[in-house]
């Protein structure tokens, strides 16, 4: 695992709550210009929203659908220095309705990874916080490799195809290369070489195999590779008891963003934050993989040296089950951080 000091999380991911206007609105308070926006109406059943400065703007992609990228002006108009600004479309920005945007920064733009045996479109890269997007042009072989850039192994890779209808692929460190998971559905873990070609990622490059999902001859695609950092970010495994005392996950750091799900069998992906609601037995879920609004309290705490799981429910504590996450520091334990580290 590739060490690092950072000591504010802050600098690079945060989440910004807001209300929507139905007309444009300039929202700050991010902290840095925000490289990767993931957004979601709160209150509401609306699509999930992914746009990032890779693509552009303009762009947007939802991880609860297979549908193709689509373009418009009324999503993010503008990636800002502390945040962003917003159009009027509904789905984001609806007059009344509360919305969530998670925020990662990379390195703007990017530029062409040539790592790999395909040359990335554009790979924009945050090697301190272990985090890169890069678009690229699959070209139906199995076996080809992709620059990531981040100089550590990834623990976790999302890849989207943008130009055709396909689901979302999952490669998580702790399932291992034979394996996926799709973002916007529920199923268990998969197996299947045609993914990930049965090739862990290594520090330069990460290896697709022929399937349409990722290497499709002249489709395009985005990957969202994230490597772990200590004391910011990580990504693990745990075992669920079938108990309301569930398990405690250890990550190092007090957590600010969780997202879980059930390997061994079929659920929903859950994710928390400390932002919406900022107390334990008051954090509420959203589905990832669902449109559904917010809800469903007192199953996940988040606490000074991790999280803990607070419910007996199977999709993310069923008895003998393995699940996934990934997670991302409010207080880190490691650099010259002050922040005091206690639990909500």
């Amino acid at each position: 695992m590739a060490y690092t000091t950072i000591n504010k999380s802050t600098e690079h991911f945060n989440t910004k709550l807001y209300t929507g206007t139905g007309s444009n609105q300039s929202l700050t308070g991010v902290g840095f210009q925000p490289d990767l926006i993931w957004w979601k109406c709160r209150n509401s059943g609306k699509n999930h929203g992914w746009s990032d400065s890779v693509r552009g703007n303009t762009k947007r992609i939802q991880s609860n659908a297979s549908s193709v990228e689509t373009t418009g002006t009324d999503y993010i108009q503008s990636f800002n220095s502390d945040g962003t600004t917003i159009g009027s479309n509904g789905n984001i920005n609806s007059n009344g309705d509360t919305f969530c945007l998670w925020n990662w920064k990379a390195n703007g733009q990017g530029s062409s990874n040539t790592a790999g045996s395909i040359n990335t479109t554009y790979t924009s890269v945050n090697t301190t916080a272990g985090f890169s997007i890069s678009t690229y042009t699959g070209n139906g072989y199995a076996g080809a490799t992709v620059g990531h850039g981040l100089g550590a192994v990834p623990k976790m890779i999302i890849v989207k195809r943008l130009n055709s209808v396909d689901n979302w692929r999952v490669y998580h460190a702790s399932l291992g290369a034979t394996k996926y998971l799709d973002l916007n559905g529920t199923g268990a873990t998969n197996t299947s070489s045609t993914r990930w070609n049965d090739t862990e990622p290594t520090s330069s490059v990460f290896t697709i195999g022929n399937n349409t999902s990722v290497n499709a001859s002249a489709s395009t695609y985005v990957a969202y590779c994230f490597a772990e950092k200590q004391g910011y970010s990580k990504f693990g495994s745990y075992l669920g008891n079938g108990n309301a005392e569930g398990t405690f996950v250890y990550t190092g750091f007090k957590p600010a963003f969780v997202i879980c799900k059930q390997s061994s069998s079929s659920g929903d992906w859950e994710l928390y934050d400390n932002k919406r609601n900022g107390f334990n037995n008051g954090n509420v879920r959203v589905y990832p993989n669902a449109s559904d609004a917010e809800g469903g309290t007192g199953r996940l705490s988040l606490l000074s040296n991790g999280f803990k799981i607070t419910t007996s429910s199977g999709n993310l504590n069923g008895s003998g089950n393995s699940f996934i996450y990934m997670a991302f520091a409010e207080a880190p334990l490691v650099g010259t951080n002050n922040i005091p580290c206690t639990a909500r």
